[in-house]
């Protein structure tokens, strides 16, 4: 690997080793996260433990609710943590401390009280590791107040990405795609920053808007570079943050263009796709060429075996023929 190139397992661990080289209040819990337990089952804390100390990278019990737990009470003493749970369904283990402690507390206090945490948490599809550690669970954490949903669609991005959210002053969720991990991109500037909020126009163009997050932008972006040789323009708007919303650049894109196509990878209904499909009916009243287009996973827990997976997620084909069927 050459030194202008990283991976996304290795943005997320820059991200961290910076933020702990930065103020002494940021520190790591979770699972096996410390060099002594393996640094993670990505490895993607390996070395941190080591450099910064057993007592800022700290590897814990298999409790999620412990983790979010002390992660909330650490945030309210004052501290960054930066909490890992391991894969994303295993969020749900822990929903009383992120939803009803670490979302509300700002409200509870009259905004006395914040809670600069950020919980890092795994998932994706197409691994073979079954229902129960591949789901995408974005839409459950953006439909609750005072939860900040952040994700990255290249190592630059998720470096850029995590360290606002570990310097952010209320409770984030950072999604981390599995299947990502090892995936290379140029890597960024010492300290980049991006902000959290505003979504990234990704490729310009002004047939089409496709709206997407994630692991799915670059398979769009590669998409909309083939579309282009037919004289279709499609403009790749990346999110990055998915709450809040930016609901700004959304709306004048697709207010140019007059067609729009969601893509991501939870399953399609009830998802954030629905939420964006909403909100452009609302805010444009039918000023659009077409009705909006979802695309995402097929409704059913993600299968175990590899062909059944494969028919579950979304797939390129399935995005360009929705952008063909709104063009």
């Amino acid at each position: 690997m050459s030194a202008g190139t990283i991976t996304f397992a290795q943005a997320s661990n820059m991200a961290m080793d910076e933020a702990l080289a930065t103020d002494e209040s940021v520190f790591l819990l979770g699972e096996d996260i410390a060099d002594r337990e393996g640094g993670g089952v990505a490895k993607v804390t390996a070395g941190l433990s080591t450099k910064h100390g057993a007592h800022r990278v700290r590897s814990t019990p298999i409790s999620e609710q412990a983790i979010a737990g002390a992660a909330v009470g650490a945030a309210l003493a004052g501290m960054r943590p930066v909490a890992e749970i391991m894969l994303a369904n295993f969020l749900a283990v822990a929903m009383d401390q992120i939803v009803n402690h670490a979302a509300k507390i700002r409200f509870m206090s009259g905004g006395q009280t914040g809670v600069p945490l950020t919980i890092r948490t795994m998932s994706g599809a197409g691994m073979g590791s079954g229902g129960q550690h591949s789901d995408m669970p974005e839409a459950w954490l953006a439909h609750v107040p005072g939860l900040k949903v952040v994700t990255g669609s290249t190592p630059a991005e998720v470096k850029g990405l995590l360290l606002s959210c570990i310097f952010d002053d209320d409770p984030c969720i950072f999604l981390e795609t599995m299947p990502t991990y090892w995936d290379k991109g140029p890597a960024p500037e010492p300290g980049l920053r991006i902000p959290l909020g505003k979504a990234n126009i990704a490729r310009p163009g002004n047939d089409v808007t496709v709206i997407s997050y994630g692991r799915p932008v670059a398979q769009v972006l590669a998409l909309a570079e083939r579309l282009a040789g037919e004289g279709i323009g499609v403009e790749v708007i990346d999110l990055r943050t998915i709450s809040p919303l930016d609901k700004d650049t959304v709306l004048a894109s697709v207010g140019r263009t007059g067609r729009a196509v969601v893509v991501h990878e939870a399953v399609t209904r009830f998802g954030v796709g629905a939420e964006i499909s909403a909100m452009i009916a609302e805010e444009l009243r039918g000023d659009t060429r077409t009705p909006v287009v979802r695309v995402g996973s097929r409704n059913c827990p993600v299968p175990f075996a590899r062909v059944l997976e494969q028919e579950f997620m979304y797939s390129d084909a399935r995005i360009e023929a929705a952008i063909r069927e709104v063009m």
